[in-house]
């Protein structure tokens, strides 16, 4: 092999827990210093081939390997979920783990350091706290992580997906220019401002088989992939989803936040730090209404959401009804809540009883297979969430919340991962609920999605 080259041969993955591999007998190889897009639907293991090449099947994720992935020349992947990758309190520290551990100069270190946070807009310092970012801020300390060890292949996982459409422009040169002369692999759902960049694009079909590979005009000339977003694609039409699987049992609510102010606190053994999330906030929600809260990461688009929803308690002003003040069950049944992170709300170890669990706890009826087939996860009922890929993972939480009726939804960045099918399913069980008469408040990047309402954030205040 030669430097920068990455390769597959004969490659299968079954995860635990899983009837059928993911991939299947792949064949493929990348040479050194090609820019490839690997595309195709939710679930058709993009994130499996990135974790192949990273050695990172059948060791840190169990399950059954056989063929070979390989490469030559360091590695550096970015996974799709970010939370996954941070590994220091501190975001200067974090970025200079992988420096550190390559065993490079101190005075070669935090110069590298400081670059990588430059060039994916964080500003805030070395010393801010790693925990006290935001998802897209996350997302982009990661990469931070990625970049300074300048490797001879970079695998990225979505580096894109959590970020608003200026700061992802922004992200995506720092990226290219750090690719310069090295090979790249990148995974993404919205390809359309990748495809200038790129040399080839690679299609996986919803089975993990290459069903097209070659040049980017050959992938534009040639009939559209099935779950793919092509460029100029017609928005996909939501998802008609029966009344009946979204109807709220109790009536909805509206919730009004009257000049909030929250300051969040970030504590550790080390030191604590406070970063003011939320001022001044004045909004509302109410039944029958999609409300978004929109903006750049770190505007407070989920603090917004968490402190309506009775999840955060307010520094000043007021939120009307006081819903963390609700016993928990009552909270349970009056609200849905899918946070950033999906896999944070697991609590079984099958996806059936995952959708299943909250309806038995409250008493309320859940027909978990209707439920999982609108969601396209019917055939993975009795497999563990874990095993799930990001996008597959994203529609479960939402089952999960979801599945019980609540009168309140609320929503942290629902359509992230999806394929253009996923998407109309994520956002017809919206649209259905809302018309059932549910309140819906969502944050999002997302200009796709039907709204009806929508609050503009930065720094902390409606813009």
């Amino acid at each position: 092999m030669s430097l920068g080259e990455a390769r597959f041969r004969g490659f299968t993955w079954r995860p635990l827990g899983r009837r059928n591999p993911v991939v299947a007998g792949l064949d493929l190889t990348i040479e050194p210093g090609e820019r490839v897009l690997l595309v195709g639907p939710s679930g058709a293991g993009k994130s499996t081939l990135l974790y192949g090449l990273a050695g990172a099947l059948g060791t840190t994720i169990a399950g059954e390997l056989s063929g070979s992935a390989e490469v030559d020349g360091r590695l550096g992947l970015l996974l799709q979920n970010p939370a996954d990758a941070i590994v220091a309190e501190r975001m200067g520290r974090d970025v200079a783990f992988g420096p550190e551990n390559a065993a490079m100069p101190r005075d070669e270190i935090w110069p590298r350091v400081d670059q990588a946070l430059e060039s994916v807009g964080l500003t805030y310092g070395r010393d801010h706290f790693s925990a006290a970012l935001s998802g897209g801020e996350q997302q982009r300390l990661a990469l931070a992580g990625v970049l300074a060890m300048r490797p001879d292949i970079l695998l990225l996982d979505e580096p894109t997906s959590m970020l608003d459409s200026d700061t992802s422009a922004s992200v995506r040169d720092s990226i290219l220019t750090a690719a310069d002369g090295r090979t790249l692999l990148v995974v993404e759902h919205r390809i359309g401002a990748w495809l200038k960049h790129v040399d080839r694009v690679v299609v996986l079909s919803a089975d993990g088989e290459v069903v097209s590979d070659g040049t980017v005009q050959a992938f534009l000339d040639g009939p559209p992939p099935a779950g793919v977003w092509m460029p100029g694609m017609a928005t996909p039409a939501p998802l008609d989803v029966p009344a009946d699987l979204v109807r709220p049992l109790e009536e909805a609510l509206s919730i009004t936040a009257a000049d909030v102010s929250v300051e969040l606190v970030t504590r550790t053994l080390r030191g604590t730090q406070r970063t003011q999330a939320l001022t001044g906030l004045t909004a509302s929600i109410d039944p029958g209404t999609t409300t978004a809260f929109t903006g750049p990461s770190g505007a407070g688009k989920s603090t917004a959401l968490a402190v309506l929803g009775g999840l955060l308690k307010p520094g000043s002003g007021s939120v009307t009804p006081e819903l963390r003040r609700w016993k928990s069950a009552r909270l349970a049944e009056a609200v849905g809540w899918v946070p950033q992170n999906p896999e944070h709300g697991f609590l079984t170890t099958t996806v059936g009883d995952e959708v299943r669990r909250t309806g038995h706890r409250l008493g309320r009826p859940v027909d978990v297979e209707q439920v999982l087939e609108v969601f396209g996860l019917a055939r993975f009922a009795t497999s563990n969430p874990y095993r799930l890929s990001g996008g597959e993972q994203r529609r479960l939480a939402l089952a999960a919340a979801l599945a019980h009726r609540p009168g309140v939804v609320l929503l942290d960045e629902p359509t992230v991962g999806q394929d253009p099918s996923t998407w109309s399913a994520v956002v017809g069980w919206i649209r259905a609920a809302r018309s059932a008469g549910a309140t819906v408040a969502l944050s999002t990047h997302d200009a796709d999605l039907p709204i009806d309402v929508e609050y503009l954030m930065r720094d902390g205040v409606v813009a």
